[in-house]
């Protein structure tokens, strides 16, 4: 059933409100907000901060409404400094006339505060990360000095908060099987689990000969360990093409400082990425991810993927046949994984066949299904 002919199945006088964190970039969870706005055209979007034009034209048509905070001077670079203000810009959202609220969340959106006859579903890519798991990451002594002892409270105060209204969905779905053991884990809350859309109609193989690199396509931030590719391939003397962009760019131009190997190439167009997958050696995922769009992108290009064996990628790449699994997140690991890749004669038509599991179709048929679900369980919210 299309895209289009499931949508139709949703009844259209449900009024739908969308809270999604902050609009700033066509990253992995705007990819999933896309393919909501397109099943509810009429749906009203809300956000913490919105950075107009910088996301796809699906989710502009919505006319984001952003908080407060998005008035803050500097606030489309400066957002993530606003995090103490997150709980009370999120509460501040006026949800009233919604039937359905469905929030997609990794940090604050999944605690807007839906009107009593409403059903709130969240859509989980993780609980907040830095305030319960990744401090050290984000703000640990090494990136924020003598600020560090600052900020532990502050974190701490935001994970108490961030339980304590972990009751305010009904349901959660979670994008991986890791993130449900999380939710569990941290709000004690089940969840089914539904992966985020990849467009496998856009990514798809190009038919070349791969050439001699090996590609990361990533927000440039600390979780994702991206300098252990960076180590990785200058030590294997294997080009490397990073695609994206963030606070860490600065931090790994001096790590790769003197690796003619490396190339930063900034923010790609989904076009250029696509033409970069197509063409690697390899993609590579060197840190633990949630679920990670990337390797499912990559594959759809069928093109294998060199993870480290954790988190969503266990979910996503088939160690041997779509990829290669490394057990540890450093060089040593990434390097016997890139030799092990080398060695495998991989079949582009089955990675890609193994990634349309992952298709925007399917995407579309679960969530509707968890929507009908809740909308119409007999007591008006069937909590899970």
């Amino acid at each position: 059933m299309s895209n289009r002919a499931r949508s139709s199945a949703l009844p259209a006088r449900w009024r739908v409100a969308i809270v999604h964190d902050w609009l700033t970039g066509m990253r992995g969870g705007e990819k999933v907000l896309e393919a909501l706005c397109e099943l509810f055209p009429y749906a009203s979007v809300h956000t913490l901060v919105h950075v107009p034009r910088s996301v796809s034209p699906a989710i502009e048509r919505h006319a984001p409404r952003q908080s407060a905070l998005g008035r803050v001077p500097g606030a489309a670079r400066l957002y993530r400094h606003l995090l103490p203000l997150f709980p009370l810009a999120v509460e501040q959202f006026d949800l009233d006339e919604a039937d359905l609220v469905i929030s997609t969340s990794h940090c604050a959106a999944k605690s807007a505060v839906a009107p009593g006859r409403a059903r709130h579903l969240c859509y989980c890519f993780t609980p907040m990360r830095y305030a319960w798991d990744q401090f050290d990451a984000y703000f640990g002594w090494e990136r924020l000095g003598p600020l560090t002892l600052m900020m532990r409270p502050v974190l701490g105060g935001l994970a108490r908060w961030d339980r304590s209204t972990s009751g305010r969905p009904d349901r959660y779905v979670a994008i991986s099987q890791y993130v449900a053991a999380r939710i569990q884990r941290y709000y004690n809350r089940r969840s089914a689990v539904i992966p985020p859309p990849v467009d496998t109609e856009f990514f798809v193989p190009t038919g070349r000969e791969p050439d001699p690199y090996a590609l990361v396509v990533s927000a440039l931030v600390p979780y994702k360990r991206i300098e252990l590719a960076i180590e990785a391939c200058r030590r294997l003397g294997v080009p490397l093409k990073i695609a994206g962009d963030g606070p860490e760019l600065s931090h790994l131009q001096q790590v790769a400082a003197g690796a003619r190997e490396v190339e930063f190439l900034g923010r790609v167009s989904d076009d250029g990425v696509r033409e970069l997958y197509g063409s690697a050696r390899a993609v590579l995922l060197p840190g633990e991810e949630d679920f990670g769009l990337v390797p499912v992108e990559a594959q759809a290009c069928g093109r294998p993927v060199v993870a480290l064996g954790r988190g969503g990628a266990l979910e996503t790449v088939v160690d041997g046949e779509t990829g290669v699994l490394v057990d540890e997140p450093t060089a040593d690991a990434l390097i016997e994984g890139l030799r092990r890749a080398d060695t495998i004669a991989w079949d582009a038509g089955r990675i890609r066949s193994h990634a349309l599991r992952f298709s925007k179709t399917r995407f579309i048929e679960a969530m509707s299904g968890e929507i009908e679900a809740i909308m119409n369980a007999p007591d008006g919210h069937q909590r899970w």
